[in-house]
């Protein structure tokens, strides 16, 4: 069964009593369960909508209500690194819960909870002329994709988008829909066509209620539940409004829907679902920055106030049960080392060989500051490099000839993806990279910054990788920022980790340990000079093996149950 998705505040009961210095017992944080807005339930129902897909449409898209002759057939499974699951839109076309599930494979034995991720390395989508039946990149989580920030906003792996409604009409017109470039309008034209003539007797609508999308877009009738009854800033006339109008307020209910996915917070908009938040909070430590604060000096306020406790606390493991995760709801004194060594910096970069040789410096809060645990901004991690090197040999990806601004403008389809502009883009630089193809990979960023197709994004892409030189009268062309941007992808959050496997944006790693083992790896080929690109975030670093264990124990300590 699909549940319906709240964003639920889990009830967090803490009862226990402070020393004699601080007796003064914790108000309990108990927050009611409040049904969703409007535009974010029926934005749900949009987001599991099958019939937008360009299958549906060559299959069936005249008779809008009727249910397919034979789904699609990338749809049959759910792909998982190792297994295959039974897919939940089995005998439908694509949504965006095939690639962003949450509880529809709870109950499948090897399946689980996701905070909006699939199980595959890189996502399945529906097959076409042009030969592809898998996405280049592995399907983000999208709990926390969204929260407010103070710099600019930029989504996918890739930065390609500068809103969530950008990113829901990209993807509804898009590739992993099934549609190829040139078919935009005749993908709107079919998506506004389901939602005006939808009789709201599906199996999705049966899950929301049963009533057409005409109606309840439109907001007036009485018939619509009051949770169903849309604000006046989304409502709209289908039947009155062009194919364009139809979809972009499709666009902006989903997005509304994306956008209430977060993890589970109190009322003052602390984070509260992990042991680490019930660690600060049974010891009095700040949960949030300040108005003003960045998430890098909350850090390093954070890291202070825990170095001047004089007794600490810790969350005992009996005193609540996780449901959707086999281990303890604890944080205990491993869990604090690797706090630690996770918040500790630097005193300078590059790191002197004793200090290198000494570890326990993660440096981690310079990408992945609390309390979000992600900079919202691009690094290289080296997994691009990884993946080319294992199939080509080592030192292949650092020998790769990758073409410079001018030449890449002077002929933008033998290096870029296709677009409407350009339909018969190469997309070597966007590509899955396999023994028979040489020269194929993912750069990652390289692919959007300074390309005019993608005008959105590139003031602020331009800025952000500005800050980065080294010399401040250094040159901020676009030429001479091209390779800067050289395997750099969007920073994810930490929060859940368990549920969002495998990771990175090719799905490298199947589990987080050999995440951690990647990160002291190339930390070190960073420092020697054979990292293309590198990080100066992993010159900082100075790890052993022995502080990955106590990284991993306080990573899992981020764990909650979303729901």
């Amino acid at each position: 069964m699909i549940w319906k998705l709240r964003n639920l505040k889990y009830l967090l009961l803490l009862s226990v009593l402070l020393t004699a210095a601080c007796a003064t017992p914790l108000v309990p944080e108990v927050e009611e369960e409040e049904a969703d807005p409007a535009e974010v339930a029926i934005g749900e129902r949009l987001f599991q909508e099958t019939r937008f897909a360009q299958f549906f449409f060559a299959h069936n898209g005249s008779q809008v209500n009727s249910p397919l002759p034979a789904g699609d057939p990338v749809m049959a499974i759910t792909e998982a690194v190792g297994r295959e699951l039974p897919g939940p839109f089995a005998g439908m076309s694509m949504n965006c819960a095939a690639c962003h599930m949450v509880d529809q494979q709870l109950k499948i034995p090897e399946g689980g909870m996701r905070t909006y991720a699939d199980f595959a390395r890189r996502s399945p989508i529906p097959a076409r002329e042009d030969g592809k039946t898998t996405a280049p990149r592995n399907s983000p989580p999208l709990v926390n994709s969204a929260l407010p920030r103070p710099g600019d906003l930029f989504l996918h792996f890739d930065g390609e988008f500068v809103s969530m409604e950008d990113l829901v009409r990209a993807t509804f017109t898009g590739r992993n829909f099934g549609w190829l470039p040139g078919e935009q309008v005749q993908a709107t034209a079919h998506l506004a066509k389901v939602v005006r003539e939808d009789a709201g007797q599906d199996p999705i609508a049966q899950q929301f209620v049963a009533i057409p999308y005409r109606v309840l877009l439109a907001g007036t009738d009485p018939s619509i539940p009051p949770d169903f009854r849309l604000p006046e800033e989304f409502r709209i006339d289908v039947d009155a409004a062009s194919d364009q109008q139809v979809f972009d307020a499709v666009a902006k209910l989903v997005a509304a829907y994306v956008n209430n996915l977060i993890f589970s917070q109190n009322a003052k908009g602390e984070f509260n679902g992990s042991p680490y938040d019930k660690f600060l909070t049974i010891n009095h430590l700040p949960r949030k920055p300040n108005d003003g604060e960045s998430d890098l000096d909350y850090s390093r306020r954070l890291i202070q106030a825990l170095d001047n406790l004089e007794e600490v606390e810790f969350v005992d493991p009996l005193s609540k049960q996780f449901e959707f995760h086999q281990q303890d709801f604890a944080f205990g004194p491993e869990e604090l080392a690797g706090m630690r060594i996770f918040f500790r910096e630097p005193d300078a970069i590059p790191l002197g060989s004793e200090k290198v040789l000494a570890g326990g410096i993660g440096n981690c809060i310079a990408c992945h500051a609390a309390p979000n645990f992600t900079d919202f901004s691009f690094h290289n991690t080296g997994v691009t490099q990884l993946e080319f090197d294992k199939i080509h040999g080592l030192g292949a990806f650092e020998a790769l000839a990758i073409p410079d601004y001018a030449t890449r403008s002077a002929d933008p389809e033998a290096y870029l993806s296709p677009t409407a502009a350009h339909p018969n883009g190469t997309g070597i630089f966007l590509s899955v990279p396999a023994a028979d193809k040489p020269g194929h990979t993912d750069l990652g960023l390289w692919n959007v910054f300074g390309n005019s197709d993608i005008p959105k994004p590139q003031a602020a892409l331009r800025e952000l990788l500005c800050r980065r030189l080294e010399d401040p009268n250094a040159s901020c062309t676009v030429q001479d920022l091209l390779p800067l941007s050289i395997g750099l992808f969007k920073t994810p959050g930490l929060r859940d980790l368990d549920h969002s496997s495998p990771y990175m944006h090719n799905g490298q790693f199947d589990t987080f340990e050999s995440v951690l083992m990647h990160y002291f790896q190339f930390s070190a080929r960073a420092r020697e000079g054979s990292m293309r690109n590198p990080p100066k975030e992993f010159l900082g670093m100075a790890l052993r093996e022995e502080d990955l264990l106590l990284l991993l124990k306080f990573l899992k300590a981020l764990n909650e149950d979303y729901s």
